[in-house]
């Protein structure tokens, strides 16, 4: 591949040789000033990006149709909420939006550095809007709406509209800390507030903002030029699917942290998304997980520590966040989080070492109290592998391993069926999803992986002794993802099991590898630009033995449940240039008896619509949809007085009981409760709404005579 001189000159390199995969940059590389050194490696660092990613599964050319997707995600990046850049200003910018496959084409990027001086001036042009619209008090008795969501609105045209919406966001977060000085008061009804009292809470409220805000213009100016690199390059890469990233070194450290081990924190993993800070899985056992109100999608707004003023993190780095975040054993950090159709609440976490332990296979044998009729649980919250002990000689543990021992402690003789729970299992080990699904079909294939070539390989099991095969149900939802996905679209393709819970599992249904960027090249006399970082790339995806891609659409259940997260965008489909689904040719395989599926559905849709838990769940989805919906938030006191009553019932229960366990008084003392573990999760899963109509799914079952079925999926 030849380069462009003009643009290369200034790293001095004339000669670029590949050699055993390895870029080989023999002459010496000299940077005169900071600025340079950004430029230079940035240069570097496109050139090897573009080099990889022309291996991604995708097969994208680097074309103007990738350059506009570029250009959309990292003008999200630079202002998601729209409250910095000016129409005009974007529009600047906008003669890059079919130009970026050219810069990266010749290496020379213009965007990143223009955009970087824009946002400066629009930085402290802002921070002026913000000092004058806190100079006077807000009064709480006008009608004003402000609109949350920021998909909804346009760059403003003029200074002065940008004021007025700086104005308005600063008045509802103002009015948000306002209603909670007073509820921290004891003030029940902020209307009957005395006029002093009213005076004085706003007051206190307006400057808590004007502190958050001065530490969140502090921390942007502290961006450089490097870091808008980094995001440009970022951009790049999720052009091509939401799963392939580039990590500057920094993050490439902190993105998917996993705050256990030695390392002690809440136990979440997160990532940073259009200037917000997400969680993208709680740990099993962690801090977070034994606190419950966590879960997956959720965006951090602000980070406290104890009863301390709470950190704006948005527009955050993930690397500043984490440092927030994390913290002493038996400290208490206080996230404020956003999740659609609520309004902000606080969740407080006491940081700990995460216990493993908790993070592997659960199971117990429960008797439902009506019937008396006893039903295997499976719980598995990841399918976990210890390679690392198995390299070593050692036995390492293993998800499959123990799974098939909760199976041989079970009385099988006794039970009516076996409820395989894999709700919120946002994968693991593939290994291991292969392993699983084994001890339910024996020998036979699972899963297909293909590259971007086309070609596939069939994974099966070789495991000839069946551990159960008896009736048995899988309960999914929309955070079951990967390997999850791959064992219950196995076993619904077998006519193994009937699949239950939410509309869709999440369908993220590619294979990610991440490359060490330092590692890809022969870095002689370049020592400056180290480290570069690395990319996690998608190469592969997975489809079931039927042909079908897990990715997109995800695992479609027999039996679907009302579900409170119903008209969330939650799952793979929501992401921003996802991969499709699709499929390939079916691997032959053998049909399990099959289940009168008809039957069983329309006797569970009867229960469903009689049982007084699912009518609140179904109450509550639609409560949360209506929220969804209307994303205008009135600043009258008494409007969002009687919001936040109307909304009780919700924010009592904020994490919206994924699982459908009700909530009561003893989820506080079953948190820390040193009793038996068993016993409690005999209690957790007979107060399970999803897992009890699986139990009367199971009989069902066990009451009909299995036919043979004519063809997978029918």
């Amino acid at each position: 591949m030849s380069l462009n001189k003009r643009w290369f000159r200034p790293l001095l390199i004339s000669v670029l040789l590949l050699v055993g995969g390895l870029l080989v940059l023999p002459a010496p590389i000299f940077a005169t000033t900071p600025d340079a050194l950004d430029q230079n490696r940035a240069q570097l660092l496109t050139y090897v990006l573009k080099r990889q990613v022309e291996n991604h599964f995708s097969g994208k050319q680097i074309d103007d149709d990738l350059s506009r997707a570029v250009f959309k995600l990292y003008i999200k990046q630079l202002d998601y909420q729209k409250r910095l850049l000016l129409a005009a200003e974007v529009e600047q910018l906008k003669i890059f939006e079919d130009r970026i496959d050219d810069e990266i084409e010749s290496g020379r990027i213009i965007l990143a550095p223009l955009a970087y001086r824009l946002l400066g001036n629009s930085i402290a042009r802002s921070e002026k809007l913000v000092e004058q619209a806190l100079v006077k008090p807000f009064s709480f008795g006008v009608a004003e709406e402000y609109e949350t969501d920021p998909e909804k609105l346009a760059f403003c045209d003029t200074e002065a509209e940008l004021a007025e919406r700086w104005r308005l966001d600063l008045k509802y977060r103002t009015l948000t800390r306002y209603l909670n000085l007073l509820e921290d008061a004891g003030i029940k009804n902020p209307l009957k507030a005395t006029p002093e009292q009213q005076k004085a809470t706003e007051l206190e409220a307006r400057e808590k903002v004007r502190k958050q805000y001065n530490e969140y213009f502090t921390r942007l100016k502290q961006e450089t030029l490097k870091d808008h690199y980094d995001r440009y390059l970022n951009a790049f890469a999720r052009a091509f699917d939401p799963h392939t990233t580039y990590l500057p070194p920094q993050s490439k450290e902190d993105f998917d942290i996993s705050m256990r081990g030695s390392l002690e924190g809440i136990g979440a993993t997160l990532r940073e998304e259009d200037g917000y800070i997400k969680i993208v899985k709680v740990i099993p056992g962690s801090a977070a997980d034994r606190q419950g109100q966590l879960q997956a999608d959720d965006v951090i707004l602000a980070v406290a520590q104890g009863k301390e003023e709470p950190v704006d993190v948005t527009d955050m780095r993930l690397r500043d966040a984490v440092e927030l975040i994390r913290g002493k054993k038996g400290t208490e950090v206080r996230l404020t989080l956003r999740r659609q159709g609520l309004k902000p609440f606080v969740v407080p976490i006491v940081r700990d070492v995460v216990i493993i332990e908790e993070s592997f296979v659960k199971s117990v044998m429960v008797t439902e109290p009506k019937s008396g009729k006893h039903y295997g649980y499976i719980k598995i919250p990841s399918f976990y592998r210890d390679f690392e002990s198995t390299r070593n000689g050692g036995a390492g543990r293993n998800s499959t391993d123990d799974v098939k021992a909760a199976l041989d402690a079970f009385d099988k003789k006794q039970m009516t069926g076996l409820i395989l729970d894999l709700r919120n299992n946002g994968g693991g080990a593939l290994t291991d999803a292969v392993g699983v699904a084994g001890l339910f079909i024996g020998v036979g294939p699972v899963v297909q992986v293909r590259d971007g070539e086309g070609s596939a390989k069939v994974l099966e099991s070789d495991d000839k002794d069946i551990a159960y095969s008896g009736p048995m149900v899988v309960l999914v939802n929309r955070f079951s993802a990967s390997a999850s996905e791959i064992v219950a679209g196995a076993l619904q393709d077998y006519g193994r099991a009937v699949i239950v819970g939410s509309d869709h599992t999440h369908g993220k249904g590619t294979v990610q590898i991440i490359m060490d960027l330092d590692r890809t090249m022969s870095l002689r006399n370049m020592r400056q630009y180290l480290p570069l970082g690395a990319l996690k790339m998608t190469t592969q995806k997975f489809y079931r033995v039927s042909g079908d891609s897990t990715q997109y659409r995800g695992v479609v259940p027999d039996i679907i449940l009302p579900d409170r997260s119903r008209y969330n965008e939650f799952g793979e489909r929501y992401l921003d240039y996802s991969l499709p689904w699709d499929r390939i040719e079916e691997v032959k395989h053998r049909d399990w008896p099959a289940f009168d599926r008809a039957r069983l559905l329309g006797k569970s849709q009867a229960r469903v619509a009689a049982d007084e838990d699912f009518k609140e769940i179904e109450r509550v989805a639609e409560a949360m949809g209506e929220r969804i919906k209307h994303t205008r938030q009135s600043l009258l006191l008494a409007d969002v007085v009687r919001e936040r009553e109307e909304l009780q019932g919700l924010s009592e229960d904020p994490h919206g009981s994924v699982d459908g366990v009700k909530e009561d008084a003893d989820k506080d003392a079953d948190s820390t409760d040193k009793g038996d573990p068993t016993e409690k999760l005999i209690k957790s899963v007979l107060k399970d709404a999803y897992a009890k109509e699986s139990m009367a799914i199971l009989a069902d079952m066990a009451g009909q005579q299995p036919a043979i079925a004519g063809k997978v999926g029918q």
